[in-house]
Protein backbone atom coordinates (compact mmCIF):
# COMPACT_ATOMS: atom_id res chain seq x y z
CA UNK A 1 0.00 0.00 0.00
CA UNK A 2 1.29 3.45 -0.88
CA UNK A 3 2.33 5.67 2.04
CA UNK A 4 0.13 8.43 0.57
CA UNK A 5 -3.03 6.32 0.66
CA UNK A 6 -5.50 7.90 3.05
CA UNK A 7 -8.09 6.10 5.12
CA UNK A 8 -11.68 6.54 3.92
CA UNK A 9 -13.45 9.52 5.45
CA UNK A 10 -15.78 8.61 8.30
CA UNK A 11 -19.47 9.39 7.74
CA UNK A 12 -20.38 12.73 9.29
CA UNK A 13 -23.49 12.84 11.46
CA UNK A 14 -25.33 16.08 12.22
CA UNK A 15 -27.35 15.62 15.40
CA UNK A 16 -30.14 18.22 15.17
CA UNK A 17 -32.07 18.97 18.35
CA UNK A 18 -34.02 21.52 20.36
CA UNK A 19 -36.64 23.20 18.21
CA UNK A 20 -39.66 25.43 18.57
CA UNK A 21 -42.08 23.03 20.22
CA UNK A 22 -42.94 22.71 23.90
CA UNK A 23 -40.72 19.62 24.03
CA UNK A 24 -37.53 21.62 23.40
CA UNK A 25 -35.81 20.59 26.63
CA UNK A 26 -36.57 16.88 26.21
CA UNK A 27 -35.06 17.08 22.74
CA UNK A 28 -31.87 18.56 24.19
CA UNK A 29 -31.67 15.78 26.79
CA UNK A 30 -32.12 13.20 24.03
CA UNK A 31 -29.38 14.81 21.94
CA UNK A 32 -26.97 14.53 24.84
CA UNK A 33 -27.68 10.82 25.09
CA UNK A 34 -27.30 10.27 21.34
CA UNK A 35 -24.04 12.23 21.21
CA UNK A 36 -22.68 10.11 24.06
CA UNK A 37 -23.70 6.89 22.31
CA UNK A 38 -22.33 7.57 18.82
CA UNK A 39 -19.12 5.64 18.14
CA UNK A 40 -16.55 8.38 17.47
CA UNK A 41 -14.17 5.85 15.90
CA UNK A 42 -16.85 5.15 13.29
CA UNK A 43 -18.48 8.59 12.79
CA UNK A 44 -17.62 12.28 12.88
CA UNK A 45 -20.24 14.35 14.68
CA UNK A 46 -21.62 17.87 14.24
CA UNK A 47 -24.12 19.02 16.91
CA UNK A 48 -26.66 21.58 15.65
CA UNK A 49 -29.23 23.04 18.01
CA UNK A 50 -32.40 24.88 17.03
CA UNK A 51 -33.37 27.60 19.49
CA UNK A 52 -36.93 28.15 20.68
CA UNK A 53 -37.24 31.02 18.18
CA UNK A 54 -36.06 28.82 15.29
CA UNK A 55 -32.41 29.83 14.87
CA UNK A 56 -30.04 27.03 13.85
CA UNK A 57 -26.94 27.25 16.01
CA UNK A 58 -23.61 25.47 16.16
CA UNK A 59 -23.39 24.09 19.68
CA UNK A 60 -20.77 22.62 21.94
CA UNK A 61 -20.27 18.87 21.64
CA UNK A 62 -20.83 18.56 25.37
CA UNK A 63 -23.37 15.87 26.32
CA UNK A 64 -22.79 16.51 30.02
CA UNK A 65 -24.27 20.00 29.61
CA UNK A 66 -27.43 18.63 27.98
CA UNK A 67 -28.76 16.77 31.00
CA UNK A 68 -31.34 17.94 33.52
CA UNK A 69 -29.34 19.28 36.46
CA UNK A 70 -30.86 20.38 39.78
CA UNK A 71 -34.29 20.31 38.09
CA UNK A 72 -33.09 22.91 35.56
CA UNK A 73 -34.04 22.07 31.98
CA UNK A 74 -31.34 22.45 29.30
CA UNK A 75 -31.77 24.92 26.47
CA UNK A 76 -30.05 25.29 23.10
CA UNK A 77 -29.41 28.99 23.77
CA UNK A 78 -27.10 28.01 26.65
CA UNK A 79 -25.14 25.65 24.39
CA UNK A 80 -24.79 27.83 21.29
CA UNK A 81 -21.26 28.92 20.42
CA UNK A 82 -22.57 32.26 19.11
CA UNK A 83 -25.49 34.42 20.22
CA UNK A 84 -26.26 35.51 16.67
CA UNK A 85 -24.59 33.17 14.19
CA UNK A 86 -26.76 30.75 12.28
CA UNK A 87 -26.01 27.39 10.68
CA UNK A 88 -27.11 27.15 7.05
CA UNK A 89 -27.68 23.89 5.17
CA UNK A 90 -27.49 24.14 1.40
CA UNK A 91 -30.59 23.15 -0.57
CA UNK A 92 -28.39 22.12 -3.47
CA UNK A 93 -28.40 18.29 -3.46
CA UNK A 94 -24.94 18.31 -5.03
CA UNK A 95 -23.55 20.27 -2.10
CA UNK A 96 -24.04 18.90 1.41
CA UNK A 97 -21.78 21.47 3.02
CA UNK A 98 -22.92 23.21 6.19
CA UNK A 99 -21.97 26.87 6.67
CA UNK A 100 -21.87 29.05 9.78
CA UNK A 101 -22.95 32.59 8.98
CA UNK A 102 -22.30 35.29 11.59
CA UNK A 103 -23.09 39.01 11.30
CA UNK A 104 -20.11 41.00 10.03
CA UNK A 105 -18.01 37.91 9.38
CA UNK A 106 -17.12 35.82 6.35
CA UNK A 107 -19.26 32.63 6.33
CA UNK A 108 -17.28 29.70 7.73
CA UNK A 109 -17.56 26.27 6.12
CA UNK A 110 -18.20 23.48 8.62
CA UNK A 111 -17.77 20.66 6.13
CA UNK A 112 -20.15 18.21 4.51
CA UNK A 113 -22.82 16.20 6.30
CA UNK A 114 -23.57 12.61 5.26
CA UNK A 115 -26.57 11.92 7.47
CA UNK A 116 -28.77 13.82 9.92
CA UNK A 117 -30.06 12.36 13.18
CA UNK A 118 -33.01 14.62 14.07
CA UNK A 119 -34.13 14.21 17.67
CA UNK A 120 -36.84 16.88 17.62
CA UNK A 121 -40.34 16.32 18.96
CA UNK A 122 -43.57 17.97 17.88
CA UNK A 123 -44.17 20.74 15.33
CA UNK A 124 -41.31 22.15 13.24
CA UNK A 125 -39.24 19.00 13.56
CA UNK A 126 -41.23 15.78 13.79
CA UNK A 127 -44.06 16.85 11.49
CA UNK A 128 -42.42 16.65 8.07
CA UNK A 129 -41.12 20.23 7.92
CA UNK A 130 -37.51 19.38 8.75
CA UNK A 131 -37.74 16.22 6.66
CA UNK A 132 -38.82 18.32 3.66
CA UNK A 133 -35.78 20.57 4.08
CA UNK A 134 -33.48 17.55 4.21
CA UNK A 135 -35.13 16.11 1.09
CA UNK A 136 -34.44 19.38 -0.74
CA UNK A 137 -30.85 19.28 0.51
CA UNK A 138 -30.37 15.67 -0.57
CA UNK A 139 -29.15 14.64 2.90
CA UNK A 140 -30.28 11.25 4.25
CA UNK A 141 -31.78 11.28 7.73
CA UNK A 142 -32.89 8.97 10.51
CA UNK A 143 -36.60 8.32 10.78
CA UNK A 144 -39.78 8.77 8.81
CA UNK A 145 -40.05 10.72 5.55
CA UNK A 146 -42.17 13.80 4.85
CA UNK A 147 -45.56 12.12 4.46
CA UNK A 148 -45.18 9.62 7.29
CA UNK A 149 -43.89 12.34 9.62
CA UNK A 150 -46.82 14.62 8.80
CA UNK A 151 -49.39 11.85 9.19
CA UNK A 152 -47.73 10.65 12.39
CA UNK A 153 -48.02 14.16 13.85
CA UNK A 154 -51.66 14.75 12.88
CA UNK A 155 -53.86 12.54 15.04
CA UNK A 156 -56.89 12.92 12.76
CA UNK A 157 -55.21 11.81 9.55
CA UNK A 158 -53.24 9.16 11.39
CA UNK A 159 -56.52 7.58 12.50
CA UNK A 160 -57.98 7.93 9.00
CA UNK A 161 -55.01 6.02 7.57
CA UNK A 162 -55.33 3.33 10.24
CA UNK A 163 -59.04 2.86 9.47
CA UNK A 164 -58.34 2.61 5.74
CA UNK A 165 -55.93 -0.25 6.47
CA UNK A 166 -58.40 -2.03 8.73
CA UNK A 167 -56.68 -1.19 12.02
CA UNK A 168 -58.95 -0.69 15.05
CA UNK A 169 -59.23 2.86 16.45
CA UNK A 170 -61.33 4.34 19.22
CA UNK A 171 -64.24 6.79 18.73
CA UNK A 172 -63.16 10.37 18.02
CA UNK A 173 -64.39 13.69 16.71
CA UNK A 174 -62.50 16.63 15.22
CA UNK A 175 -63.07 20.36 15.68
CA UNK A 176 -61.48 22.20 12.77
CA UNK A 177 -60.30 25.84 12.92
CA UNK A 178 -62.92 27.29 10.55
CA UNK A 179 -65.66 25.28 12.23
CA UNK A 180 -64.88 26.79 15.65
CA UNK A 181 -64.26 30.29 14.32
CA UNK A 182 -67.39 30.48 12.17
CA UNK A 183 -69.93 28.57 14.25
CA UNK A 184 -68.72 27.59 17.72
CA UNK A 185 -72.26 26.76 18.85
CA UNK A 186 -72.54 24.09 16.17
CA UNK A 187 -69.12 22.72 17.11
CA UNK A 188 -70.15 22.51 20.78
CA UNK A 189 -73.37 20.76 19.82
CA UNK A 190 -71.40 18.21 17.82
CA UNK A 191 -69.26 17.42 20.87
CA UNK A 192 -72.29 17.12 23.16
CA UNK A 193 -73.89 14.68 20.69
CA UNK A 194 -70.62 12.74 20.54
CA UNK A 195 -70.61 12.54 24.35
CA UNK A 196 -74.23 11.38 24.32
CA UNK A 197 -73.18 8.46 22.12
CA UNK A 198 -69.93 7.58 23.90
CA UNK A 199 -70.19 9.01 27.43
CA UNK A 200 -68.07 11.29 29.56
CA UNK A 201 -65.28 12.08 30.20
CA UNK A 202 -63.94 13.12 26.82
CA UNK A 203 -60.24 13.61 26.16
CA UNK A 204 -59.43 16.83 24.33
CA UNK A 205 -56.06 17.21 22.60
CA UNK A 206 -54.31 19.48 20.14
CA UNK A 207 -54.55 17.46 16.94
CA UNK A 208 -50.85 17.96 16.25
CA UNK A 209 -49.51 18.21 19.80
CA UNK A 210 -48.80 15.93 22.71
CA UNK A 211 -50.54 17.17 25.84
CA UNK A 212 -54.08 15.89 26.61
CA UNK A 213 -56.76 17.61 28.67
CA UNK A 214 -59.54 15.51 30.18
CA UNK A 215 -62.86 17.25 30.68
CA UNK A 216 -64.55 16.35 33.97
CA UNK A 217 -67.45 13.91 34.05
CA UNK A 218 -70.39 16.01 33.01
CA UNK A 219 -73.59 15.90 31.00
CA UNK A 220 -73.31 19.46 29.70
CA UNK A 221 -70.86 21.23 27.42
CA UNK A 222 -69.10 24.05 29.39
CA UNK A 223 -66.26 21.85 30.62
CA UNK A 224 -65.45 20.54 27.17
CA UNK A 225 -65.64 24.10 25.81
CA UNK A 226 -62.94 25.23 28.22
CA UNK A 227 -60.80 22.22 27.28
CA UNK A 228 -61.19 22.96 23.57
CA UNK A 229 -60.22 26.59 24.04
CA UNK A 230 -57.16 25.55 26.04
CA UNK A 231 -56.16 22.97 23.41
CA UNK A 232 -56.58 25.59 20.68
CA UNK A 233 -53.89 27.70 22.34
CA UNK A 234 -51.48 25.01 21.15
CA UNK A 235 -53.14 23.99 17.88
CA UNK A 236 -56.16 25.49 16.07
CA UNK A 237 -57.32 21.97 15.19
CA UNK A 238 -58.53 19.85 18.10
CA UNK A 239 -59.30 16.15 18.39
CA UNK A 240 -61.80 14.87 20.95
CA UNK A 241 -61.59 11.21 21.95
CA UNK A 242 -63.94 8.98 23.90
CA UNK A 243 -62.70 7.15 26.96
CA UNK A 244 -61.54 3.61 26.19
CA UNK A 245 -61.54 1.59 29.41
CA UNK A 246 -58.27 -0.23 29.06
CA UNK A 247 -54.62 -0.68 29.88
CA UNK A 248 -51.98 1.14 27.85
CA UNK A 249 -49.57 -1.13 26.00
CA UNK A 250 -46.70 0.06 23.81
CA UNK A 251 -44.57 -1.64 21.18
CA UNK A 252 -41.60 -0.39 19.20
CA UNK A 253 -40.75 -1.03 15.57
CA UNK A 254 -37.22 -0.84 14.20
CA UNK A 255 -36.05 -0.91 10.60
CA UNK A 256 -33.01 -3.07 9.94
CA UNK A 257 -31.25 -4.43 6.89
CA UNK A 258 -31.38 -8.14 6.02
CA UNK A 259 -28.15 -8.19 4.04
CA UNK A 260 -25.24 -6.08 2.82
CA UNK A 261 -26.00 -2.79 1.05
CA UNK A 262 -27.01 -1.94 -1.62
CA UNK A 263 -28.79 -5.21 -2.40
CA UNK A 264 -30.38 -5.50 1.04
CA UNK A 265 -34.05 -4.86 1.66
CA UNK A 266 -35.13 -3.05 4.83
CA UNK A 267 -37.38 -4.99 7.16
CA UNK A 268 -39.42 -3.85 10.13
CA UNK A 269 -39.08 -5.75 13.39
CA UNK A 270 -41.23 -5.37 16.51
CA UNK A 271 -39.81 -4.99 19.99
CA UNK A 272 -41.01 -6.52 23.26
CA UNK A 273 -44.03 -4.71 24.67
CA UNK A 274 -44.31 -2.45 27.69
CA UNK A 275 -46.95 -0.87 29.90
CA UNK A 276 -46.76 2.87 30.48
CA UNK A 277 -49.44 5.37 31.42
CA UNK A 278 -47.69 8.76 31.56
CA UNK A 279 -45.90 10.95 29.06
CA UNK A 280 -43.17 11.40 31.67
CA UNK A 281 -42.53 7.67 31.61
CA UNK A 282 -42.29 7.69 27.82
CA UNK A 283 -39.62 10.40 27.86
CA UNK A 284 -37.76 10.29 31.16
CA UNK A 285 -38.92 8.05 34.01
CA UNK A 286 -38.09 4.38 33.57
CA UNK A 287 -39.73 3.33 36.84
CA UNK A 288 -43.26 3.70 35.47
CA UNK A 289 -43.02 0.99 32.81
CA UNK A 290 -42.85 -2.80 32.88
CA UNK A 291 -40.92 -4.54 30.09
CA UNK A 292 -42.15 -6.90 28.80
CA UNK A 293 -45.82 -6.19 29.47
CA UNK A 294 -47.42 -9.10 31.38
CA UNK A 295 -50.15 -9.79 28.82
CA UNK A 296 -49.36 -13.33 27.65
CA UNK A 297 -47.72 -14.68 24.50
CA UNK A 298 -50.83 -14.54 22.32
CA UNK A 299 -51.63 -10.92 23.13
CA UNK A 300 -47.98 -9.96 22.74
CA UNK A 301 -47.84 -11.52 19.27
CA UNK A 302 -51.02 -9.69 18.26
CA UNK A 303 -49.83 -6.28 19.42
CA UNK A 304 -46.50 -6.82 17.65
CA UNK A 305 -48.39 -7.66 14.47
CA UNK A 306 -50.52 -4.55 14.78
CA UNK A 307 -47.50 -2.34 15.52
CA UNK A 308 -45.76 -3.46 12.33
CA UNK A 309 -49.03 -3.06 10.40
CA UNK A 310 -49.36 0.54 11.66
CA UNK A 311 -45.72 1.23 10.74
CA UNK A 312 -46.31 -0.07 7.23
CA UNK A 313 -49.70 1.65 6.83
CA UNK A 314 -48.16 5.09 7.39
CA UNK A 315 -45.05 4.20 5.30
CA UNK A 316 -42.71 4.84 8.22
CA UNK A 317 -38.96 4.41 8.15
CA UNK A 318 -36.36 3.89 10.84
CA UNK A 319 -38.35 3.71 14.04
CA UNK A 320 -41.80 4.04 15.56
CA UNK A 321 -43.38 3.58 18.94
CA UNK A 322 -46.99 2.39 18.62
CA UNK A 323 -49.34 3.01 21.56
CA UNK A 324 -52.34 0.75 22.12
CA UNK A 325 -55.24 0.25 24.48
CA UNK A 326 -55.98 -3.28 25.67
CA UNK A 327 -59.70 -3.11 26.40
CA UNK A 328 -61.66 -4.87 29.14
CA UNK A 329 -62.94 -7.23 26.42
CA UNK A 330 -59.40 -8.26 25.48
CA UNK A 331 -59.34 -6.32 22.21
CA UNK A 332 -56.55 -4.00 21.04
CA UNK A 333 -57.25 -0.46 19.87
CA UNK A 334 -54.42 1.61 18.40
CA UNK A 335 -54.20 5.06 19.93
CA UNK A 336 -51.31 6.61 18.01
CA UNK A 337 -47.80 6.20 16.68
CA UNK A 338 -44.78 8.36 17.41
CA UNK A 339 -42.30 8.64 14.55
CA UNK A 340 -39.64 10.09 16.88
CA UNK A 341 -40.50 8.61 20.28
CA UNK A 342 -38.80 9.51 23.53
CA UNK A 343 -35.22 8.41 22.97
CA UNK A 344 -33.24 8.89 26.16
CA UNK A 345 -31.57 5.66 27.34
CA UNK A 346 -34.29 5.14 29.95
CA UNK A 347 -37.22 6.06 27.68
CA UNK A 348 -39.66 3.33 26.78
CA UNK A 349 -38.52 2.82 23.20
CA UNK A 350 -34.83 2.10 23.99
CA UNK A 351 -35.84 0.08 27.06
CA UNK A 352 -37.98 -2.22 24.92
CA UNK A 353 -35.08 -2.87 22.57
CA UNK A 354 -32.63 -3.36 25.43
CA UNK A 355 -34.93 -6.14 26.65
CA UNK A 356 -34.39 -7.91 23.31
CA UNK A 357 -30.61 -7.51 23.51
CA UNK A 358 -30.09 -4.29 21.51
CA UNK A 359 -28.09 -1.82 23.59
CA UNK A 360 -28.58 1.94 23.31
CA UNK A 361 -25.33 2.54 21.34
CA UNK A 362 -26.21 -0.36 19.03
CA UNK A 363 -29.70 1.06 18.52
CA UNK A 364 -28.24 4.45 17.56
CA UNK A 365 -25.81 2.77 15.16
CA UNK A 366 -28.52 0.66 13.52
CA UNK A 367 -30.63 3.75 12.87
CA UNK A 368 -27.67 5.61 11.37
CA UNK A 369 -26.72 2.68 9.16
CA UNK A 370 -30.29 2.28 7.94
CA UNK A 371 -30.45 6.00 7.10
CA UNK A 372 -27.12 5.90 5.25
CA UNK A 373 -28.40 3.12 2.98
CA UNK A 374 -31.51 5.13 2.00
CA UNK A 375 -31.62 7.79 -0.66
CA UNK A 376 -33.64 10.96 -0.48
CA UNK A 377 -36.45 11.63 -2.95
CA UNK A 378 -39.15 9.21 -4.09
CA UNK A 379 -38.48 5.71 -2.72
Amino acid sequence: MSENTQSPRKPRVAVVFGGRSSEHAISVVTAGAVLSAIDRDKYDVLPIGITTDGRWALTADAPERMAIADRALPNVADLAESEQGGVVLSVDPANREVVLAEPGAVPRALGEVDVVFPVLHGPYGEDGTLQGLLELSGVPYVGAGVLASAVGQDKEYMKRVFVSFGLPVGPYEVVRPREWDQNPAAARKKIVEFAADHGWPLFVKPARGARPWASPRSTTSPASTRAIEEARRHDPKVIVEALVRSREIECGVLEFEDGPAPACRPRSRPSPTTTSTTSRAKYIDSASGIVPAPIGDGATAEIQRLAVAAYEAVSCEGLVRADFFLTEDGEFVINEINTMPGFTPISMYPRMWRESGVSYPELVDRLLQAALTRSTGLR
